[in-house]
């Protein structure tokens, strides 16, 4: 027998194979774009508003105001049945949490489903009395798309974390602010995000979007080939990684002869382990952050754009967590050797423009998702306006920590702010 005759018949697989192959592959092509058709239908039905929230003069409160309020009007968890996930295409809500600046003028936003909007005023009323909630147009259409001829620059990216989800940013906490200091000893991680927004001019603007959903991110379980766990489970899995080096077990020689486990971790670890068991113990949420500098193009200043990059320095705790920028639309956006032309870094940024408006991190459009993962050196040429995005975990704290308002130490004066809540009638008035 020939060496070419062995292999062939080595390779010889049954008819029979190749048509119940074919048919899986099929049918699970077909089942997941009924999913994507259902889902974006469904998705296509959602009304949403945008609320702009106007602090009150005086924040007397510490950010876990906030992370009640996230608590409360955001959480939104629920076990959709098979009717419900696999006919109608229903998806969970997600809110997009805003700082935009207009010419220098700061404001607070927050996108919402329409159905779910008289939850997050009142919830918003109920953490802080004093501040106003109204509904206003979508900011972002006062831009228009961004082109060669267009009136409009755009330099935007996106952010990750620098390590695992299990690792906690920098928080509201570290800082001292959950003890509500007076204002004069308050050092408030957001107040360099405020006072960045605040000092851009005419014909310039600047974006934050922090889009948020009850975390259902899963991660795949070591040793099985389908099975799949949450971020609390990722956690400790960190944990016992993070330990294993550390821990020993004794066969034999514990009580009554069964097995001891000894664990002799280094002091400076304990920070590390109190951190991430800290984290697991308040809800989750799968995030996603995008940031935007946008102006005339006579009003484009490259500094502005530079800063831009370092809005969460201070966020950053080296043992622990921080964020990354990623996704840029610049030259060396898709990380080769070689940069990519000016059409190209156009055409990125026009898709940043869109993405922001569309507040895109759940459930991308099929387009994103075939042609996202292109690699290079082919992304740049093919398809180059599509991005991967990057989701990650953050809890409640962590969340109230990148978006909160500000305590009256901060004297932006761009910063609109309400002197007093307006008065509601009366309930008992005759009629």
């Amino acid at each position: 027998m020939t060496t070419g005759s062995i292999i062939a018949s080595a390779f010889h697989v049954p008819a029979w194979f190749w048509l119940l192959f074919g048919t899986i592959f099929l049918g699970s092509v077909a089942w997941n774009l009924w999913l994507h058709y259902i889902r974006q239908s469904f998705i296509s039905g959602i009304k949403f508003s945008l609320l702009e929230i106007i602090p009150p003069r005086d924040v007397v409160r510490s950010p876990q105001a906030m992370e009640l309020f996230f608590t409360n009007a955001l959480y939104h968890f629920s076990h959709k049945g098979g009717q419900e996930e696999y006919w109608q295409g229903a998806v969970w809500f997600w809110h997009s949490l805003e700082i935009a600046s207009i010419e220098g003028q700061v404001h607070f936003y927050i996108r919402t489903p329409s159905r779910l909007k008289s939850l997050v005023e009142t919830q918003m009323y109920g953490q802080y009395p004093q501040a106003q909630v109204r509904e206003v147009e979508d900011y972002t259409l006062a831009v228009d798309r961004i082109t060669k001829r267009g009136a409009w620059s755009l330099w935007g990216c996106e952010w990750k974390l620098l390590k695992p989800d299990a690792f906690p940013i920098r928080t509201y906490e570290d800082y001292g602010l959950d003890k509500d200091p007076k204002e004069e000893y308050k050092v408030d991680p957001i107040s360099p995000v405020i006072e960045l927004f605040g000092s851009i001019g005419k014909g310039e603007q600047m974006w934050l979007q922090i889009i948020v959903r009850p975390s259902k991110k899963k991660y795949h379980t070591q040793g099985t080939i389908a099975s799949h766990h949450d971020w609390v489970k990722e956690a400790e899995v960190e944990l016992h990684r993070l330990l294993a080096p550390y821990t020993r077990l004794h066969l034999g020689e514990g009580i009554g002869g069964t097995d001891a486990l000894e664990l002799r971790a280094p002091g400076y670890l304990e920070d590390t382990v109190d951190a991430i068991s800290k984290k697991i113990k308040k809800l989750g949420f799968d995030v996603g952050i995008r940031s935007c500098y946008v102006a005339k193009k006579e009003n484009f200043n490259k500094n502005t754009r530079r800063n831009l990059r370092l809005i969460f320095r201070q966020y950053e705790n080296p043992d622990f967590n921080g964020f990354d920028r990623i996704n840029s639309t610049q030259g060396d956006a898709y990380g080769g050797f070689m940069t990519i032309s000016d059409d190209i870094v156009t055409a990125l940024c026009d898709r940043m423009l869109e993405e922001y408006r569309e507040r895109s991190f759940f459930y991308p459009p099929l387009r994103h998702k075939l042609f996202a993962n292109i690699p290079w050196p082919f992304s740049p040429y093919i398809f180059p306006a599509y991005k991967h995005h990057k989701l990650f975990v953050l809890n409640v704290e962590e969340l109230a920590t990148i978006f909160h308002f500000p305590g009256q130490i901060l004297k932006v004066p761009t910063l609109e702010r309400i002197e007093s809540k307006e008065a509601s009638p009366p309930t008992n008035l005759p009629t």
